[in-house]
């Protein structure tokens, strides 16, 4: 019998594709990211330190600070290097789940 599935279209069967060409972004680059929370102290700090465990080359110094119409709620923007969709994904889930942050964009 022979086998009926088709090659892939691009005639490289059985080697292995390289992630970065599946993404829209190319590594590295300048990534910005959105983080919103309640205005209250520490939390541009916990931002900050998030990103620096994920990129050891953040400048704290591009950090975006915008509050809220009525103040309660701040929205900070920081940008980081990033070199991978992994590292984004983490970085993403971590913010996400920090206590004092509502929204990561």
């Amino acid at each position: 019998m022979t086998s009926t599935t088709p090659p892939p279209p691009n005639g490289l069967a059985g080697q292995a594709t390289d992630p970065r060409k599946d993404s829209l972004i190319e590594y590295p680059s300048k990534f910005p990211i959105k983080v919103m929370g309640a205005k209250v102290d520490g939390f541009v700090h916990a931002i900050t330190e998030l990103a620096r465990q994920f990129d050891p080359t953040f400048d704290a110094s591009t950090i975006e600070l915008r509050d809220s119409r009525a103040g309660n709620y701040l929205g900070v923007t920081i940008t980081i290097t990033a070199t991978s969709r992994e590292q984004l994904d983490h970085l993403y889930r971590a913010l996400s789940s920090h206590p004092l942050v509502k929204v990561v964009l």
